[in-house]
């Protein structure tokens, strides 16, 4: 029973998450750690991986399809992101048996910066321009300004091998505010950058992890599920408004913070 309530949990996060251009990172962490009883260790770090690459597979074919996941910007960015991945597992692999408490409070000032970047991007959304007022968009939605896109990019590169995400909490503002894509298009180009990404932190902790891994069927079921979960997801998500879509991200990324914060107060109380 409680490896059928997994598997349905990591479905709805598949579900849920595929239309923000999340890999789902953030919640199949503390699923695998606190529903399944998994260590907070390299091998849960991995798996959860896995599972984020399932999501942004099944969820970026959709988005490719529909013409929202742009190749320039992932050419772009994926250098940075690749070295930050190998960066991240490195760090990983010094902190060892410090990694919880550090994962935990990395976590919440991602999904800090995520949710104030967020914010902004609705409430700049949200204004309707006055009348008679000239506004040209015309450059808006393509041009890339280069060194903040490269580090943003390398961060969440980085952010995905230690915090074992697909890292779009980081990708999608990036591609937003420093690539120059509008909301859909920066979750199409996020699934982009995952799918580039993770298997190369996945590789990278593989190669330096000497303990034990999970039994083979958890990691045989569980990919299954969020794959099936993260394309039912995206094809209900491109047909919600982009103000639901922003909110929802939000409103997760919320929850998220929360629960870290209370597990870094128990940790020091």
């Amino acid at each position: 029973m409680e490896f059928l309530l997994v598997l349905f949990l990591v479905f709805i996060t598949g579900f849920l998450f595929a239309p923000l251009g999340l890999g789902g990172g953030m919640l199949f962490v503390p699923i695998l750690h606190y529903i399944a009883g998994w260590p907070l260790n390299t091998s849960t770090l991995v798996v959860s991986l896995l599972l984020t690459c399932c999501t942004s597979s099944g969820s970026g074919f959709i988005h490719h399809r529909q013409g929202l996941m742009k190749i320039n910007h992932i050419r772009k960015g994926a250098p940075s992101a690749l070295l930050g991945a190998i960066i991240g597992s490195l760090i990983v692999y010094l902190l060892r048996d410090e990694l919880d408490p550090v994962f935990k409070t990395l976590a919440m000032g991602i999904v800090f910066w995520a949710i104030i970047k967020t914010w902004k991007k609705i409430d700049i959304s949200s204004k309707k321009p006055v009348i008679g007022e000239i506004i040209d968009n015309s450059n808006s939605l393509q041009e890339i300004k280069n060194l903040e896109f490269r580090v943003g990019t390398g961060f969440g590169g980085m952010a995905s091998s230690v915090l074992a995400i697909g890292a779009g909490a980081i990708y999608v503002p990036v591609l937003n505010q420093f690539g120059g894509l509008e909301s859909r298009q920066a979750i199409g180009t996020s699934y982009g950058l995952m799918i580039m990404v993770v298997p190369v932190g996945v590789i990278v902790h593989v190669l330096l992890y000497s303990g034990d891994w999970p039994s083979f069927w958890n990691v045989f079921f569980l990919p299954f599920a969020v794959l099936s979960g993260s394309i039912l997801g995206a094809k209900v998500g491109l047909l919600l408004p982009e103000q639901i879509i922003l909110r929802g991200f939000i409103s997760i990324l919320g929850i998220i913070f929360i629960r870290y914060f209370i597990d870094i107060l128990t940790q020091i109380f």
